[in-house]
């Protein structure tokens, strides 16, 4: 996928303000609107025009493409990095309308919030919603604890310019919560209309990369080396876990790849998820004399072959 310079389609420096990319907008309205030109290519031109205003003219969004975008330059080759929009405060509900977009808008905005529309002046009304991802660490999710999260709220200025405002939250984060479940902060969303309750805050959570667990749904899994002969005649290992190392038998006869589950040993919850050690066979180096000797001799005395089922 192809990184779209939005600044660079509305023909605007990224210091641009709001009104500045109004008028840019307009401009190329007039200009490329498929009503006033018959150009073939005016409806794709306007397509991407319009989807680059609604980036740059979404206070929430900018500020999000923006930290996305340092350093890339428009038609370069990239992936938006997981949890790029961690920590930003948008708005409203889910964008319904990313799927209508270019397959670049709804890669970063697919699941992105948006402002909704204008309230009553006279009705009491309770204040939008409000929505955030954050990033904890898998162990989190085991004990239940309380985290102080840093979130970014994107501003205009008196001059028009974006910027960021950060509030501080203490989040308390859940026994057994799940990625991609949301948390609710009751009354910290926008504020009410004309005496109308509070919005609320939901935080969607995600777990951050592990360097030993690999998280599915409750589940856990875990790459747990063996050496052959453990393997081959079964040996009882150590097997660490996020509560703690448990003693697990490796039945004899073991195949690399094979799943050795830990029944309710996975992420808390009703039920408990599952751990899997997932056998993978390490072999030992051949860096010394005596161990070339072993492997020469287990050459001679096992007749082996590994490629025995590709042949003819």
């Amino acid at each position: 996928m192809q990184f779209k310079d939005y600044y660079e389609v509305l023909g605007v420096p990224r210091t641009a303000s709001a009104d500045e990319i109004k008028k840019a907008f307009r401009k190329l309205a007039r200009k490329h609107h498929p009503d006033l030109n018959p150009a073939a290519e005016a409806q794709a031109r306007m397509q991407e025009i319009n989807e680059a205003y609604g980036v740059l003219s979404d206070v929430e969004k900018r500020a999000a493409y923006d930290k996305l975008g340092q350093g890339l330059r428009g038609g370069q080759e990239f992936r938006p990095p997981p949890d790029w929009d961690a920590g930003f405060e948008f708005a409203g509900a889910p964008d319904e309308a990313a799927e209508a977009q270019s397959e670049f808008f709804a890669n970063l905005f697919g699941a992105a919030r948006r402002a909704g529309a204008g309230r009553g002046a006279e009705r009491r009304m309770t204040g939008e919603d409000h929505h955030a991802k954050i990033v904890i660490p898998l162990e989190d999710t085991f004990g239940g604890v309380t985290r102080t999260i840093t979130l970014a709220t994107p501003e205009l200025d008196a001059a028009g310019h974006l910027s960021l405002r950060e509030r501080q939250l203490s989040v308390a984060i859940p026994k057994g919560v799940r990625a991609g479940q949301q948390i609710r902060l009751a009354g910290q969303g926008s504020p009410g209309f004309n005496g109308g309750a509070p919005g609320d805050l939901y935080l969607e959570v995600e777990f951050a990369p592990h360097a030993r667990y690999r998280v599915d749904g409750r589940d856990l899994y875990l790459t747990l080396p063996v050496a052959p002969w453990e393997a081959a005649l079964g040996a009882t290992v150590q097997v660490p876990t996020p509560t703690g190392e448990l003693e697990v038998g490796i039945p004899a006869g073991s195949a690399n790849g094979r799943k050795l589950r830990l029944k309710g040993r996975g992420i808390p919850g009703t039920p408990p998820g599952d751990f899997y050690a997932v056998l993978e066979l390490a072999l030992p180096p051949a860096d010394t004399e005596a161990a070339r000797a072993l492997y020469r001799q287990m050459a001679q005395a096992m007749p082996f072959n590994p490629r025995r089922d590709l042949e003819a």
